[in-house]
């Protein structure tokens, strides 16, 4: 029995089949409209750095066909097979996309879908309909993800631009298009069922049911599709290539008025006159071949664009010029599909939408949010607030919920994210900036004698879900070992299977004499291999 999922849910693969020999079916329609679905095959930094795993109806098949377009069948609107076993180390995501194809936007979809089968079974299925988009001409509707197993993720998250604006997301270049030249029909391939075969192959989709109809001979699952007819003189809109117009000129130097001559007053205008103005001029008009006033354009007659103008750019409207975009550039908002996306060290946004997952926030950390989002106040308790008082563990939160994005950030502290399924990390109240709501989070004793000011305690979050650590500076991980240590001012977390002690640097003898080195509480870690410790270039 398929699974169902939402927006934002996530799963091994293993946990939804043994097999890695995959068919992803993806079933999206509106009136009117026709939609190019694609799959990205993205390294490390989620980038198409090799441009051979970019599979759309051009490049039907990665060099070694680990990704392959089918085309419609089965009730799909189009259809990929994914062999998780034969992907490049270099791959770490597949992200399967659906873009318009002309003018439209995503809200006119009806009820569409993206699937995996496997074995002829489908295991999971991810619905979405138009009401969930607004605007948008491009949607990601579903990513295969590497980390340290394949997983599957129902992303469904709108992205504005087409084809080229999500390939430019993605790292990869807009170029003209090719007339590719027809391959001749063969032999099917070593994956095709033979022609003989009565039953649908293991690996198929199973059929949509259909009204009965005249026999047909079965299909040829996986062969390749008919010689397609001649490309038309009239190219795709997604493939034209992408040209962009100086937005202005090289700027001129306005020469400023001529002075007055020494040792003579300026002329004073007559009654009615504005300053500067010539006689019989129409206040506002500025005489032909005079210069314009310092930090005002020069009129142009009606109908005319300025000189130096680009086509189409209204008049009044500064000329910010191509270097301010290319300068604005790097620092626009980064939406990749996923709920937890940094904007940089010290941003991170959060996507309540998918999911539909309140977040727990420290208050005040909000700095923008888009969309329809709530924001209230989230109380510990009476108990709460008496255990946070005494541990020095208490949180001062607030309840995100809604749908929009929200962006969060503290004291340009930087941040990150750490992804917990099933397992559990500590962290000290101090150090944590938001969490999704999911999580199961409680005050953890920590084993020993005591630590000056009282820091005995901290806080121990588990479950499925996100926690985001705020840190001074860039951070370090280590393993834990039997002769780790570290000081207790600059642990931010730790893996809650570690075991953790107080170690005291402090001795009579050296009590009896002036100084000290100031290092007299550590913390030692001991644990099985595969726990590790988070420290910060900084003590509290």
């Amino acid at each position: 029995m398929a699974r169902e999922f939402q927006r934002g849910h996530k799963a091994k693969i293993s946990d939804l089949t043994p097999g890695t020999d995959l068919y992803v079916g993806v079933q999206i329609a509106a009136p009117g409209l026709t939609f190019d679905i694609s799959c990205f095959g993205l390294d490390a930094n989620e980038q198409l750095s090799d441009d051979r795993y970019f599979i759309f109806f051009n490049q039907p098949k990665s060099p070694e066909e680990s990704i392959q377009l089918l085309g419609a069948q089965s009730g799909d609107t189009e259809s990929f097979r994914v062999t998780l076993d034969r992907i490049p180390a270099n791959i770490h995501r597949l992200s399967f996309t659906a873009t318009i194809d002309g003018a439209g936007q995503m809200s006119q979809v009806g009820p569409g879908y993206i699937r995996i089968v496997a074995g002829g079974e489908e295991v999971v299925r991810y619905a979405f309909t138009g009401s969930e988009f607004t605007t948008e001409r491009a949607v990601m509707l579903g990513d295969f993800y590497l980390k340290d197993v394949w997983r599957f993720a129902a992303v469904g998250q709108g992205f504005d631009g087409g084809l080229d604006a999500l390939l430019k997301n993605f790292g990869g270049e807009v170029a003209e298009e090719q007339p590719a030249a027809q391959q001749p029909q063969g032999a099917a391939p070593s994956f095709a069922p033979p022609p003989q075969a009565a039953a649908p192959p293991a690996f198929g989709a199973p059929a949509a049911p259909q009204a009965p109809q005249a026999p047909q001979p079965p299909p040829s699952f996986g062969a390749p599709a008919a010689p397609a007819p001649a490309p038309q003189p009239n190219p795709q809109l997604h493939a034209a290539p992408t040209i962009a117009a100086p937005m202005s000129p090289p700027a001129g130097v306005v020469p400023p008025p001529a002075p007055a001559p020494h040792g003579q007053p300026p002329l004073q205008p007559q009654y009615g006159q504005v300053p500067g103005q010539m006689p019989g001029q129409v206040p506002g008009q500025v005489p032909p071949g005079a210069p314009s006033p310092y930090g005002q354009q020069a009129p142009s007659p009606y109908g005319q664009q300025p000189p130096g103008m680009p086509h189409g750019v209204p008049q009044g409207v500064p000329q910010t010029g191509a270097g301010l975009q290319a300068a604005l550039q790097p620092y626009r908002e980064s939406a990749t599909g996923q709920r937890w996306t940094p904007q940089n060290q010290q941003l991170m946004r959060v996507d309540l939408t998918m999911g539909g997952m309140p977040v727990l926030a420290r208050q005040g950390s909000m700095v923008m949010y888009q969309g329809k989002v709530d924001f209230s106040y989230k109380g510990a308790g009476f108990a709460g607030r008496i255990v946070g008082n005494t541990t020095g563990q208490e949180m001062q939160l607030m309840r995100c919920s809604g749908r929009g994005q929200v962006f969060l950030a503290e004291n340009g502290a930087h941040l990150h994210s750490i992804e917990l399924q099933g397992d559990g990390i500590c962290v000290s109240a101090e150090n944590v900036l938001a969490f999704d709501e999911s999580l199961q989070h409680e005050v953890r004793r920590i084993e020993g004698h005591g630590i000056p000011g009282g820091a005995l305690f901290t806080m121990m979050f588990q479950g499925t879900g996100t926690v985001v650590v705020k840190t001074h500076g860039v951070p370090v991980v280590l393993p834990v070992t039997p002769t780790t240590f570290a000081d207790c001012n600059a642990v931010v977390a730790w893996s809650a299977a570690s075991q953790v002690i107080l170690s005291s640097q402090v001795r009579l003898r050296r009590n009896a004499y002036p100084g000290h080195s100031g290092e007299t509480v550590n913390l030692q870690f001991r644990g099985a291999p595969g726990n590790f410790i988070v420290v910060q270039p900084y003590e509290v």
